[in-house]
């Protein structure tokens, strides 16, 4: 078949100058909640590497919704410092999109200011922190704050919003009974677990009006028994389709009960450990950590299984593919199954300008060895790929690392 790789796409208004985009991969790169020359850097490498459009991840958009305190949080102080990123990024011919959310139970008073609030009541044990259920008079103030935000990415320059409405984060909150207990119109059936995805999307729709596209991350399965499975998912595709969606960002898993089932792969516990601060967290991760992180297993492309399905199920919205591409072979068997879009987000981290070496070379596959380094290190630094670092790791961590690589090799 012809390759549709290298030939412009459209989403929504927008159009794209290839069918490839920076996943919305947190960078941990915005000390003090704000853009860091570090972030533009990377990303301009990213669009100078010939990518399609490049994804600035992942934006908070209130203060409350906050769960790193390297992460962006929307608000008008940092347009101006937005703005040069999205300059260099258009200079080098790519689109720009930024990733908006909310992480609800996610996140601790001493990164977001309060009390963490989330779909309901409870004890999170990822932080760990108690959580406060949002009040329904909460709700849609709570949406405008997403349908603010668009606005706010309008004028730092972004072409694209993506919705995060997947992996556990406030309106995934609300969409698995995993972590939805309300006896209120907004909990119980799956009409009334979307009220909030419905409300949020109104808001969104009407700030982008016609000249942003707007992509929703969502899951086709949470991971794990007692969340969402795929039947449900497919509806909440529907759904965001009907909401007006131009695209929609096919990934799954809960970070908060099944990390690696977003990521795949083990996750390097000594490398994790080795950067925290907070020493009771340290060894409570180094103890059980492998417990509480468990292991699944990578392979290249390891949702097109459940994305096909959907293709299959959700028509007449374009259908991004994300997960585990690491060759042009991979991307290209993608493509031609029908999605017209692809994302990747450590294959970039790894190559910054792997679009453009797929491009010199047919059989291109760039060099990332699946350890989950980057990963590790991004709940304390910046993520980085650690062939990229300037200074020499640990012995301990360079044995970790190649242990975890010779795993996922089998």
């Amino acid at each position: 078949m012809t390759s549709i790789l290298f030939t412009p796409g459209k989403i929504g208004p927008l159009t794209i100058r290839n069918r490839t985009i920076r996943s919305a991969a947190f960078e941990s790169m915005c000390p003090g909640n704000s853009p860091s020359q570090e972030l533009l850097d990377y990303h301009k490498s990213v669009a100078v590497g010939g990518v399609g459009m490049t994804t600035v991840a992942y934006a908070a958009v209130t203060q409350s919704g906050l769960s790193f305190d390297r992460q962006l949080w929307m608000r008008p102080e940092i347009v101006a410092g937005m703005q040069l990123i999205t300059d260099e990024v258009h200079k080098a011919g790519a689109a720009a999109s930024i990733q908006l959310g909310h992480c609800g139970n996610m996140s601790h008073r001493s990164i977001c200011g309060e009390t963490p609030v989330g779909a309901s009541t409870g004890f999170n044990l990822y932080s760990p922190t108690f959580v406060r259920g949002l009040r329904r008079d909460e709700l849609p103030e709570m949406a405008k704050a997403y349908g603010r935000a668009v606005n706010l990415a309008r004028e730092c320059g972004f072409d694209a919003v993506e919705i995060h409405a997947g992996h556990g984060y406030l309106i995934s909150q609300f969409l698995s009974p995993y972590t939805n207990h309300r006896k209120d119109e907004y909990g119980g059936s799956l009409e009334n677990r979307m009220r909030f995805m419905d409300m949020v999307m109104e808001e969104v729709m009407k700030a982008a009006k016609d000249d942003m596209a707007v992509l929703v991350k969502m899951n086709m399965r949470d991971g794990f028994k007692g969340g969402m499975e795929l039947d449900e998912c497919l509806q909440v595709a529907k759904r965001l389709k009907e909401d007006g969606a131009h695209a929609l960002v096919l990934s799954g898993g809960f970070v908060s009960k099944a990390p690696m089932y977003v990521m795949r792969g083990a996750m390097p516990i000594k490398s994790m450990t080795y950067y925290m601060t907070c020493w009771w967290l340290k060894w409570g991760v180094r103890m059980a950590g492998r417990m509480m992180i468990p292991t699944v297993p990578f392979k290249e492309a390891y949702f097109l299984e459940d994305a096909l399905k959907f293709k299959a199920e959700v028509k007449d919205i374009p259908l991004v593919y994300v997960g585990g591409l690491v060759s042009r072979a991979k991307i290209e068997e993608v493509l031609n199954a029908g999605f017209p879009f692809v994302q990747m987000g450590r294959a970039l981290l790894n190559t910054p300008d792997f679009v453009n070496r797929m491009k010199a070379e047919e059989n291109y596959c760039c060099d990332c060895g699946h350890s989950n380094y980057c990963i590790a290190r991004m709940y304390t630094l910046d993520m980085a790929c650690h062939k990229h670092l300037r200074n020499k790791l640990p012995d301990s961590l360079q044995r970790e690392i190649e242990q975890l690589e010779k795993e996922a090799k089998g």
